[in-house]
């Protein structure tokens, strides 16, 4: 799904409140290969809760993280970037079969019924979903607020970048981490961020489900300074260092793990609740975002939900199966890259 699309080469950039990365891969004789990539943290209050709030220190920003990628100097001016998952709605609808035609105008009438803003304020796209055979068609609508994407779209251009596609945040990632885009059982995808954690839940040849909160890793650092009455500097060394499994930690994260597990279940439970029978039942959870690093994060969330819990790979669609050791992003590092990765791969395949 695309709400801008044209066709040259481009580069995948994923822009969050707190960072921005970049990926770009190319194909070789042996599969893909990464040739570049850069991450840069950005000065908080750029982005807010998904909205870029200051526009010029913005476009100052996707310069200078253009300016110092590491790799191959990027020589195309496209991009394909991604939209912030708490500002979009996402929903499988069920429409009666009907030509191609016929879609165009039957799915934005039909989306009015499940997004709660006027049609017109939203950009809305749509997918068909490969579903077994019956008298509807499952179809994937997204939108996103216009004012949401339009300084999106006006700063990329002040940047010298030109856009061949914006994306939700969920849809790239679910393309970096589900392998050949098939699932044969629903998953859930945690992605555990700096600002925010996302929950997807996967299934078929489909994202099903995404919500965000606002649990961060971050939080977990202002939780253990405040705790340990130290600075965030040295609080963020010492959850580095000691993760999830000394007293100090346990007690100062805790609450706010809880709470991204009771999250957790209650997706859980609201997916199996409405969807049919074991179709709805949540069999494996993947862990993704530079926060998922934390040590003792898996057993504890996998603890919680009591559900096999994994980290994700993020290199699973780009790296052929026998390549045992990542090249040039380490693996811990690469898995705060899914999103960029993710928008890396549709430029390969799209």
């Amino acid at each position: 799904m695309k709400f801008l699309s044209l066709q040259p080469e481009a580069f995948g950039l994923d822009i969050s409140d707190l960072c921005l990365r970049i990926a770009k891969l190319k194909k070789t004789r042996f599969g893909l290969d990464l040739v570049s990539w850069k991450e840069m943290a950005i000065e908080p209050g750029i982005i807010e809760k998904g909205e870029i709030v200051d526009e010029e220190k913005m476009i100052k920003a996707l310069k200078e993280l253009m300016a110092k990628v590491n790799g191959e100097r990027i020589k195309t001016k496209y991009v394909i970037a991604c939209l912030p998952e708490r500002k979009a709605f996402l929903q499988v609808i069920k429409i009666p079969k009907m030509n191609p035609e016929e879609l165009i105008t039957a799915v934005p009438f039909e989306a009015e019924n499940y997004i709660p803003l006027a049609i017109e304020d939203v950009y809305l796209d749509f997918q068909i979903l490969p579903e077994p055979k019956g008298a509807n068609l499952s179809v994937l609508i997204a939108a996103v607020p216009k004012e949401v994407v339009e300084p999106y779209i006006f700063c990329l251009g002040r940047a010298g970048l030109a856009l061949k596609v914006l994306e939700v945040e969920s849809q790239s990632i679910a393309r970096a981490l589900i392998r050949n885009q098939v699932s044969a059982f629903p998953l859930l995808i945690i992605d555990f961020g700096a600002s925010t954690t996302s929950f997807i839940i996967f299934s078929g040849h489909s994202l099903r489900f995404t919500s965000s909160i606002n649990v961060s890793s971050f939080q977990l650092t202002q939780a253990l300074a405040r705790s340990l009455k130290t600075t965030l500097e040295e609080a963020e060394k010492l959850k580095i260092k000691n993760g999830f499994k000394t007293n100090n930690n346990i007690k100062a994260m805790s609450p706010l793990l809880k709470d991204l597990t009771r999250e957790s279940r209650r997706y859980i439970n609201y997916y199996r609740d409405h969807a049919n029978g074991d179709a709805g039942i949540i069999k494996k959870v993947l862990l993704c975002g530079k926060g998922s690093n934390l040590k003792g994060l898996v057993d504890f969330i996998s603890a919680e939900l009591k559900l096999p819990v994994e980290l994700a790979n993020p290199w699973i669609n780009i790296l052929p199966k026998k390549v045992k050791k990542v090249p040039k992003l380490p693996f811990q590092e690469s898995l705060g890259y899914t999103t960029a990765l993710g928008l890396a791969l549709r430029d390969i395949y799209d």
